[in-house]
This record gives C-alpha cells, sequence and structure tokens, in this order.
C-alpha cells in the first residue's frame, strides 16, 4: 500500500504564483481589499506562513495572522458574518468546520498541502480498518474526509502531551500524517504508534550537514526546529516547537541569533516578537544545489494581493469552501474533542 507521496521540487513551476506587482499597483490592491472586507462583513485571517505584506494586512484591517486552529478559533469569535482565509485549503475547510454558519472564501482553492494531498481518504480508511485496534490521531494538516475518519485532531503544539495522555489509557495510535512529527511525538512519550509515511515538502528538505555548516559560522546562534523536520535536523536544535512555540521561544531566549528551520513566512511575526535579534534561514540546500535555502511553501506563496481580490470579489465555486453537513459534523467530533483537551490542558498548566 502506497503510504508516501513524494512530492519533489519539480512540481512548483505548474503553480500559480501571484503577479510581482509594483509599489503603486500594491498600494491600489491593499486599498481595494480593505474597502471589500467593510463590503461584505468580511474579516481577513492569515497564516504565518503567508507572505509578509499578506500577514501585515490581516492585521491592519483587524483580522489576526495565527496557525491554522487559531485562525478558524478568531473567526469563531469574531462577529464577521465572512471569514476570508490566507491560507491552504485545509484552513479553509477548518474554518467551514467550526464556522458552518459562515461563509468562508480563500484567493485560490488550488492552494494545497502536501501533507493534505499525500494523505488520501480512501487509502487512509484502509489503513485505519486494517488496524482497528488503534485510536486514530491526525494532524489539523489533513483534509475534511480524513479528520471526520479519526478520534482525535491534534495540532504540533499539544501533539505531545495528547499522545501521552492517551499512553497513559494505555491506547495503541495510528498517528497521520506526518512520518516525522509522528517520530518525534513516539521518542518524547514511548507511546505505540503506527505512523502514516507524509511529509511536509519544507520541512523534509531541511539538511543536517548544512546546518551544521551554519552553527560552524554563528556558534552562538539558538537552533528553533519545527517538529516536522526529519530527526537528524531536530537533534541539533536547541527548542523544537510548533510555530507559535517557537515565536516565544524566539523571544524567550538570551541569544541575539537565532536560525529557524521552518517555513521562512514565520520570520514576520518573530522579528515584531524579538526586533533585536539576527534571524537566519536553516538550510534547505543540498550539496551542488543553487540555493542556500527554499523554505517557504508553494501553496502559500499563491496568497497574493490580486488572489484576494479575486477571492472577495468572486467568491463562488472558485473561492468559497463549502462542507457536506455530514461530513461537517463527523469532522467536529474530534476537533471538539482536542479542543476540549487544549482547555483542559491550559488550565492544569495555570
Amino acid at each position: 500500500m502506497n503510504q508516501y507521496i513524494d512530492f519533489n521540487s519539480t512540481i512548483y513551476p505548474f503553480l500559480s504564483k501571484p503577479a510581482l506587482l509594483g509599489k503603486d499597483e500594491k498600494n491600489h490592491y491593499r486599498e481595494k481589499i480593505k474597502r471589500l472586507l467593510k463590503q461584505q462583513d468580511a474579516v481577513m485571517v492569515a497564516h504565518y506562513y503567508t507572505d509578509p505584506e499578506i500577514q501585515a494586512l490581516a492585521e491592519e484591517t483587524g483580522g489576526c495572522v495565527a496557525d491554522s486552529l487559531e485562525m478558524a478559533r478568531f473567526g469563531n469569535n469574531h462577529p464577521a458574518s465572512t471569514l476570508l482565509v490566507a491560507g491552504v485549503r485545509f484552513m479553509g475547510e477548518t474554518a467551514k468546520i467550526l464556522n458552518p454558519e459562515k461563509r468562508v472564501l480563500m484567493p485560490t482553492l488550488e492552494a494545497e498541502c502536501s501533507l493534505d494531498l499525500g494523505c488520501p481518504e480512501k487509502e487512509f480508511t484502509k489503513f485505519c480498518d486494517d488496524n482497528p485496534d488503534r485510536t486514530v490521531v491526525v494532524y489539523a494538516n489533513t483534509s475534511a474526509a480524513v479528520k471526520a475518519r479519526a478520534d482525535w485532531v491534534v495540532t504540533s503544539s499539544i501533539a505531545v502531551e495528547l499522545i501521552d495522555y492517551l499512553d497513559s489509557q494505555r491506547q495503541k495510535i495510528i498517528w497521520a500524517p506526518d512520518r516525522h512529527l509522528g517520530n518525534y511525538v513516539r521518542k518524547q512519550t514511548g507511546a505505540d504508534i503506527l505512523c502514516w509515511q507524509g511529509a511536509c515538502i519544507v520541512h523534509d528538505e531541511f539538511k543536517t550537514q548544512a546546518l551544521m555548516r551554519m552553527q560552524g559560522l554563528h556558534p552562538d546562534a539558538a537552533v528553533l526546529v519545527h517538529p516536522e523536520s526529519p530527526q537528524a535536523v531536530i537533534d541539533l536544535a536547541d527548542t523544537v516547537g510548533s510555530t507559535s512555540q517557537l515565536i516565544k521561544a524566539a523571544q524567550s531566549l538570551p541569544h541575539q541569533k537565532l536560525i529557524v528551520a521552518t517555513d521562512k513566512g514565520i520570520f514576520y511575526k518573530m522579528q515584531q516578537a524579538c526586533p533585536g535579534k539576527q534571524l537566519f534561514e536553516a538550510p534547505t540546500a543540498g550539496e551542488g544545489a543553487s540555493c542556500r535555502s527554499c523554505a517557504h511553501c508553494p501553496w502559500m506563496a499563491m496568497n497574493g494581493l490580486q488572489t484576494i481580490v479575486h477571492g472577495l470579489e468572486r467568491g463562488g465555486v472558485q473561492h468559497e469552501i463549502l462542507v457536506k453537513e455530514e461530513l461537517r459534523e463527523k469532522a467536529l467530533i474530534p476537533l471538539n474533542r482536542m479542543l476540549d483537551f487544549a482547555t483542559q490542558l491550559k488550565w492544569e498548566n495555570k
């Protein structure tokens, strides 16, 4: 059975990238987006991995910049009737699952995720059916259909705590789709975890030897790593954590230099958190590569000023996220379990 789809960088040229805009054009589109948001009673939520100008616009217009779950929760608590989700498709689906009464638009529905695409519903359902004695835990980076098949949904920020809890209940786990994050959680908890063999095309590309050379050039720098990275890269880290956890670590660590192994879109919020510190992109380039680091999701890069205008102006089947009610209700169950667990965890840690 194929449990892994290899997304080689050769796919990048086939993705629709936003057109390069001049300063006047950018100002024109920013002002137009502001007007459209007001006209349509919409609020914009953007992921940490979108381009800095998109994150800045979300903040400027009263929206938020966050991870996928917080994006959806912000939309749930905001009075706007329409959510404009700048991110990738599963994020729009999650927002719709948690906010069924609201219209959810995206700049483009072609913005996918390698983890989502690498875990097709039919194959994953068979994988689960072949292992019926295991509790199914899926990462947020999955489709609504895969979430509906799961017992739990999880984010990287609480993955270790949740699996540790399930292990204490003597439950054996199916983990999907990211194998690196699954292996990291297994190592941290000692739980019996059977991993689906998916990977993020960005985090999977960080290179150990190149990172060690960068450490040699900056021996006083701390290394911050997302747990979707390979274990050999994680082993070099001073801090391992989710996007929000890495931003907090950047602020609290005493180091004035930080080497960051996650999508470079995070630098926008990280620099806000610690403006006096120097940030370096961890290398993704191997021997003989033409670039030092290409740590940016090509699907996230599809969120541009022009495509945001298109999403707000056109809506409809090209831009609106729709989830069938029966599927939404099934996917909501494991999502709510995670939210309840996260709330309980927060209270216990106070």
